[in-house]
């Protein structure tokens, strides 16, 4: 297995070869087997923690009310309907019939609602499973969540052209407190994390295809190419953005900032082949079609996911534009009026839902700002039940605390720091992508600070915290043996540096588990885990 470090400017294939292929796009670790089966068996690894206990609570908890009877409402009527006062009680005994005749105001699109019904789906088909069950509404979220850990061991190998590395990174995030939490229960953000991740992974792989195929050009004598061909990858990143935005629109920050990112490695492609007066080239031929390709495609695939709404007569909403043809609007042919006017329902519908996110300002124990979730100052209690008598002492308790593991989170911190500063020296792509990515996902929110917001916002950002921490701890042990700046020591001490922060990574996810899984522990047991007062009460005040 491949321990080879990223390092600034250089690779060992690179210090070995001589061609502009290999410089612009070194092959990945041989051979490949080992690095797809590693991240595979981290994938697997992650999704068995996510699928033991799945139906415990045995209940509807926290903003699984909204989300589970959405995703029943999709499957049957295709939008989201009302439900009955009852509905919570209901639905964890199966019942079906709890809808009103009227469509529901949701907030969120429907991307993730529709994948959680698909996996109740699913399982209520397999001669073990049932539908409608606690385990079904959650089993689209745990292997949605053992998937993006798949996604971002192969990303990160292809980035640190490592398996070690990239089977560290998947193995860091499958035991992250907070991506552990979202992966077992019915909300949207861990969704909106693997297509966000998708995405970042098609263009990586964009990244690495289009430089292969202008080196590969270039050391043929063509460096003034232009055309590279259809850039596959990147058409399959503006799907995978446009269904992050079908998700959660907090994703638009992502199709901007990627957006940006891809024609920005297109053209220092074109520079590092020597291609002179790139400017009029790049822009023409990479940048105007990257438009198209990922924000024009993404804009296609997000109108597509409203496809329930746009062809029901019951959605919310769905009736406004027939109810408000007047003026122009009211001169059209009928036949153009039945295809106009879903579309200006759907826009009003829209700014319905923008004014309700940007009106959002409630109060709320767990209530956090985006300064609050790098440090893990003010998880998000989701569930709590003191009077379970199950653990054999007099006080028991059973909680499922939405917190990331602080040995991830605030080690990242530093990571951030070392990824800074090897951008500002080397100007290295790997440092910039994950910057970019953790910027896109945390400083935004900064601009709203009478929202009300959760520390599980910032999941979209936790694969970009890990990939700064296995690239800088790649940075700590420096070149492999093939390579001239190749130090036995710099390795070594980064070797120990390395088995410390996995060791920390592994033992605080250990200690931390009961308090994530819903596990009935001794009342003193939970409380010693409970590091600070904010944890317990968030903004509450301690009686």
């Amino acid at each position: 297995m491949s321990t080879t470090a990223p390092s600034p400017g250089r690779t060992p294939e690179s210090a070995a070869a001589s061609t502009m292929r290999a410089r612009l796009a070194p092959p990945m670790p041989r051979p490949a087997w080992i690095g797809w089966l590693g991240a595979l068996l981290v994938a697997v690894f992650a999704g068995a923690l996510r699928f033991i206990r799945l139906g415990e609570p045995a209940e509807i908890y926290f903003d699984e009310t909204y989300y589970a009877k959405d995703a029943f409402a999709l499957r049957t009527f295709g939008v989201e309907h009302e439900t009955v006062d009852n509905a919570d009680a209901m639905l964890a005994q199966g019942v079906h019939d709890i809808w009103t005749g009227t469509g529901d105001f949701v907030v969120h699109p429907p991307v993730a609602k529709w994948m959680i019904a698909f996996g109740d789906l699913l399982w209520g088909l397999l001669p073990f499973g049932e539908s409608m069950s606690p385990t079904g509404w959650r089993v689209a979220a745990a292997f949605v969540g053992a998937l993006s850990v798949l996604l971002l061991a192969r990303i990160a190998t292809r980035m640190t052209r490592s398996a070690l590395l990239g089977c560290s990174a998947g193995l860091i995030m499958a035991l992250d407190g907070l991506h552990f939490t979202m992966s077992r229960i019915a909300m949207v953000d861990i969704f909106l994390t693997f297509w966000i991740l998708a995405g970042f992974g098609c263009l990586v792989l964009d990244r690495d295809r289009t430089r292969a195929r202008l080196a590969g050009l270039a050391d043929s004598g063509r460096a003034s190419v232009g055309w590279l061909g259809v850039r596959w990858w990147r058409l399959a990143a503006g799907v995978c953005l446009g269904l992050a935005c079908g998700t959660k629109w907090s994703a638009l920050l992502y199709v901007a900032v990627f957006g940006l990112l891809t024609v920005a490695w297109d053209y220092g492609a074109r520079r590092s082949v020597g291609q002179r007066r790139v400017a009029g080239r790049w822009f023409l031929i990479d940048a105007v079609p990257a438009f198209f390709q990922v924000v024009g495609v993404g804009a296609v695939t997000y109108l597509a996911t409203w496809t329930g709404w746009l062809l029901s007569p019951i959605g919310w909403g769905r009736q406004w534009a027939a109810e408000h043809t007047t003026g122009l609007w009211a001169e059209l042919p009928a036949p153009v009026l039945a295809v106009v006017n879903p579309l200006r329902s759907l826009v009003h519908y829209h700014a319905e839902m923008f004014a309700f996110h940007e009106g959002l300002s409630a109060a709320h124990d767990y209530a956090s700002r985006p300064w609050d979730w790098i440090i893990m100052r003010m998880p998000v209690a989701f569930y709590y039940d003191g009077d379970d008598p199950g653990c054999g002492a007099a006080d028991c308790s059973s909680a499922i605390l939405g917190i990331g593991s602080p040995a991830v989170w605030w080690l990242s911190i530093v990571a951030c720091l070392v990824m800074l500063g090897w951008w500002v020296t080397y100007r290295d792509w790997r440092a910039g992508a994950v910057l970019l990515g953790v910027a896109a996902g945390w400083l935004p929110w900064f601009a709203f600070p009478d929202r009300t917001m959760f520390v599980f916002y910032a999941l979209p950002m936790l694969p970009f915290l890990v990939l700064a921490l296995v690239l800088s701890l790649g940075l700590a042990m420096g070149p492999g043996p093939a390579d001239p700046l190749f130090s036995p020591r710099r390795r070594i001490a980064g070797g120990v540096l390395y088995g410390v922060v996995m060791l920390l990574v592994v033992a605080n996810f250990g200690y931390l588990y009961p308090v994530l899984s819903a596990e009935v522990i001794p009342y003193e047991q939970w409380a010693d885990r409970m590091w600070f007062d904010t944890w317990i009460f968030g903004n509450a005040t301690p009686e």
